[in-house]
């Protein structure tokens, strides 16, 4: 077992910091992964506001690891420097960019490892769930029903669409978009990817075909953003972009808001050419004003693709289990590597 973080009270177990407020930690960590961890570690958890920028480097005090989550301060480089015996940063939730600096991760100076699997495999459901909800219109069938209209005439004015006969477009073929192309194929979906770093074998792999961006926006039925924030991929989808979008085609974006010139966006919704499902936002909240809550091919959500009960569970069960295969001494199951860094939200 790792010697790092040992207590100074005598007790030889090593000690995690459990750096969640009190409410996220009921939310992410079940019961049986409390009662794993503590089983190998001394666990010391902030009380009600106690997690702040300024009680890091105290809440750290002689943890070899740290769990992290929504919600916890950056552990920057000074506090790295007051606490060279933190080892590993076990994040619960996906992105660890702004969480600590990349050169520790690429230095070798911190192991870090996340659960963006498990943020991905809500995301993807909630894709196949919009998708299928937009095609089939039940909320349609059921506000007719329930307001007595005509039978035959309601099944014949939102008589939908089978997904099997769609073609499919996923710009990003990360955690999130293999997934989603694994549950667009199950459908028998036809699937064009835009991904530079996807290779011609593992898009064969994957049964899909490669595409370029302007040719997946053409071509397709459905068109599904999932590519990280970078300076790179900053407003990819501008006007010009959208405005190959096929007359009554499907718009997702589940991944980022900065993907999109909202503006451009805005104003090719307002055509109605195309429907679109909306989950992120420059602005969150989305403000109540926002004319995107008036228009009647949009369906809105608040950030919410990445967020159920079970994952939530899955991410903080998760979580401990790669902190206890640390201290054991065992390779990590999720790391975070210099080279994910490239690419990584």
């Amino acid at each position: 077992m790792s010697t790092a973080g040992r207590t100074h009270s005598g007790d030889s177990r090593p000690v995690v910091a459990l750096l969640l407020t009190p409410e996220m930690r009921v939310q992410m960590i079940p019961p049986a992964a409390e009662e794993k961890l503590a089983a190998v570690a001394t666990v010391r958890a902030p009380a009600a506001g106690e997690l702040t920028p300024a009680n890091l480097v105290q809440l750290l005090d002689g943890a070899g690891a740290a769990l992290t989550g929504w919600g916890t301060p950056p552990i920057g480089d000074d506090v790295l420097a007051a606490r060279p015996e933190l080892g590993l940063v076990a994040h619960s939730a996906g992105s660890v960019r702004r969480l600590v600096p990349p050169a520790a991760i690429e230095s070798g100076r911190l192991q870090v490892t996340h659960a963006a699997v498990h943020i991905a495999e809500s995301v993807a459901e909630f894709v196949i769930a919009q998708t299928l909800s937009i095609l089939r219109e039940p909320h349609r069938h059921d506000a007719g029903m329930k307001a007595n209209e005509g039978w035959l005439d309601l099944r014949a004015r939102h008589l939908g669409r089978l997904l099997g006969e769609q073609t499919v477009g996923l710009v990003g073929a990360g955690y999130v978009g293999r997934l989603v192309i694994k549950l667009f194929r199950a459908f028998g979906s036809r699937v064009l990817v835009f991904d530079p770093f996807l290779s011609a074998e593992k898009a064969a792999e994957l049964g899909v075909e490669r595409a370029g961006l302007d040719e997946l926006l053409g071509a397709c039925d459905i068109v599904s953003l999932h590519a990280p924030a970078l300076p790179e991929t900053r407003h990819m989808i501008g006007a010009a972009q959208l405005a190959r979008l096929r007359d009554g085609s499907l718009f997702i974006n589940t991944s980022r808001p900065s993907l999109v010139d909202e503006a451009a966006l805005l104003a090719a919704l307002r055509t109605g050419r195309f429907q679109a499902a909306l989950d992120v936002f420059d602005q969150e909240p989305l403000p109540a004003d926002s004319p995107f809550r008036t228009l009647p091919n949009v369906v809105l959500s608040p950030h919410a693709a990445g967020h159920t009960a079970d994952s939530h569970k899955r991410q903080g069960a998760t979580t401990v289990d790669e902190i206890c295969r640390f201290l054991a001494g065992e390779p990590l199951r999720h790391p975070v590597t210099p080279a994910m860094l490239a690419t990584m939200a």
